[in-house]
């Protein structure tokens, strides 16, 4: 990995973290919603699902009570109510639906530092980045319950059992290659997250409201063939013909058996801060499904909020899309990568997150399925790269730079570049 050079380090950023929970201490809970008993958590039962794709760790986990009285009983154990930030919402999300089985809960500091230091939980099976709860409050401590909401809903209760100050300079250099914080996800380790990580178990009570439809890993199962190949497509951008071609190829990869499916599986939680809104992004694969109609891909939206770590995040979406039911993925050039806020510079080989995804195949069950390498050409539409050098055909470019200014000037977008709808959408939300 290229290691960037920046005169302010992790270390001096972290001094500058704000708290980012609003934490109102609720003065006995249970006399508002009756007697407490303990909260009870659920694994899905594999056997009655569609997919063929054992989760991760070898069961699907599912956190959430099912009765308004399982609700209560919970909610009455909580003696602090926090209002969660939009990252812990996606997590905390990830963690109650299977996303991210096997947890249970967030990570305590064993779990955390075996994660950053190994890519590995304590008992070997892989993970690719830690699942943490931060806070700069002073006041929580292991043993205490809170509530964790989303404004007026209660989301979940967290049974913390851990507290301890991250090694965040060492996270951010294995989990993100460096600890510059002119790299998105260290400046985000740096200047967002609190000064404590804790770890607990969770128990799910309502998942967020969001401008998107989230389905649970079970629902997905159910809804995919479980006799042919699965292969995931994630994106955090609009689709544009390229991407289109891209995945839909990727069908007749040797590595895909016949009849297979591509599930376009967009992250729809907080990215890089100039990346299009998760709400107008929902927009467009929504018109886009529409005017494809294509029999073999399908749509679903993750609730997920992108670290930009490049190797280490391919190996957790990977995960994350086997608890759903995929047996391929798709790994991009420069998948999860980034570029230097300072420098410009790629964070990132090209083929990092494709050889990372190759090495942990055989451990994580998911076979990369690398993605081709398309240039638009006037003769014959669409074809690879060292096909149109080998034929000398005359190939189209479209920056995405010049795309976003020919989008703002009200220009024609060629339809061999983007979607006539897409195109649509984004002007709207301009």
């Amino acid at each position: 990995m290229k290691l960037a050079v920046s005169t302010l380090l992790i270390a001096s950023a972290s001094a500058f973290s704000a708290n980012k929970l609003g934490a109102t201490r609720v003065s006995k809970v249970s006399s508002l919603v009756g007697p407490a008993f303990a909260p009870t958590f659920r694994l899905a039962n594999t056997q009655l699902e569609a997919a063929r794709q054992e989760p991760h760790g070898g069961t699907l986990v599912n956190l959430m009570v099912e009765t308004d009285e399982e609700k209560e009983a919970a909610i009455a154990k909580a003696d602090i109510v926090l209002e969660a930030t939009e990252r812990q919402l996606c997590d905390v999300q990830l963690i109650m639906n299977g996303g991210f089985s096997p947890l249970t809960g967030f990570m305590e500091e064993a779990e955390y530092q075996s994660v950053v230091e190994n890519m590995a939980l304590p008992d070997g099976t892989v993970f690719g980045l830690p699942v943490i709860f931060d806070t700069d409050d002073e006041d929580l401590q292991p043993g205490q319950t809170v509530l964790l909401k989303q404004g007026d809903l209660p989301i979940a209760t967290v049974e913390f059992t851990d507290k301890y100050i991250p090694n965040k300079p060492l996270e951010c250099l294995k989990c993100y290659g460096t600890s510059a914080i002119e790299h998105p996800g260290a400046l985000m380790v740096a200047t967002q997250r609190g000064k404590y990580y804790m770890g607990g178990k969770v128990t799910g009570l309502n998942f967020p409201v969001r401008d998107f439809p989230c389905r649970t890993p079970a629902e997905v199962r159910e809804s995919l063939p479980d006799d042919v190949d699965v292969v995931a497509f994630q994106c955090r951008n609009p689709v544009h013909r390229a991407h289109y071609e891209l995945f839909t190829r990727a069908l007749d990869d040797p590595l895909v058996g016949s009849d297979g499916v591509v599930l376009v599986h967009p992250t729809c939680g907080p990215t890089q801060a100039d990346d299009i809104p998760g709400d107008v992004r929902f927009k467009t694969y929504e018109v886009l499904k529409e005017e494809t109609a294509n029999p073999r891909v399908k749509w679903e939206y993750l609730p997920y909020s992108m670290h930009m770590a490049g190797p280490r995040e391919a190996i957790q979406h990977m995960i994350i899309r086997k608890n759903f039911g995929c047996t391929h993925f798709i790994i991009g050039r420069d998948m999860a990568g980034s570029k230097s806020s300072v420098t410009g510079e790629d964070f990132y080989g090209a083929y990092e997150a494709q050889d990372i995804a190759k090495d942990n195949s055989d451990k994580l069950g998911v076979t990369p399925v690398p993605s081709l390498n398309l240039v638009y050409t006037e003769e014959e539409g669409y074809v690879t790269a060292d096909y149109a050098k080998d034929k000398d055909l005359s190939t189209k470019k479209l920056s995405g730079t010049k795309f976003r200014k020919m989008l703002r000037a009200g220009d024609d977008i060629p339809e061999w570049f983007a979607f006539k709808s897409v195109v649509e959408v984004l002007r709207e939300n301009a």
